[in-house]
């Protein structure tokens, strides 16, 4: 058996490992932080591609693909993919933060929260955390939708319940 062929059967093997590990830490974190099921899926499909970008490039240094070609491609298909993106860049910030909040974020849902935002602040029980924004359901009954990027950069206080 060639080496090229040795080393990609270890690389697939490592990928679906670490795909399968990092689904059973996910799942205990999200058991001890009391997190929903549909974030972990978020999060593991994060980590997947994740994965799967970094075993693609190990493949291609294993078959020793011509490294200018590559960069060439991948440097014209990203660069037509971040101006696409440029006006869309909350996205990317967003999903960013659904992971931060995921690992570090003080609240989880049914706790009260309130965004400190000057005059603009929000206040209500988390109702769902899910990949661009989180759901508040206010005092009235409302239902508010505040991107995660947004959370991160505003003051977040943990309401006491009233008991």
């Amino acid at each position: 058996m060639s080496q090229e062929i040795m080393f990609s059967f270890i690389i697939v093997v490592g990928l679906y490992i670490g795909v399968k590990i990092s689904k059973g830490v996910f799942n205990k974190l999200s058991k001890v932080k009391q997190v929903s099921q549909k974030r972990v899926y978020y999060i593991e499909k994060v980590f997947e591609v994740l994965f799967m970008s970094v075993s693609i490039i190990l493949l291609l240094f294993v078959w020793s693909v011509d490294i200018k070609s590559v960069a060439l491609f991948a440097s014209s298909f990203f660069a037509i993919i971040g101006v696409a993106l440029f006006a869309q860049w909350s996205i990317l910030s967003n999903i960013t933060a659904s992971v931060i909040i995921f690992f570090n974020f003080p609240a989880k849902i049914g706790d009260t929260i309130r965004i400190v935002d000057g005059d603009n602040g929000v206040e209500g029980e988390i109702h769902e955390i899910s990949l661009f924004q989180m759901e508040l359901i206010d005092s009235n009954g409302n239902m508010i939708f505040y991107p995660n990027n947004l959370i991160l950069q505003k003051p977040v206080m943990k309401v006491q319940q009233k008991r």
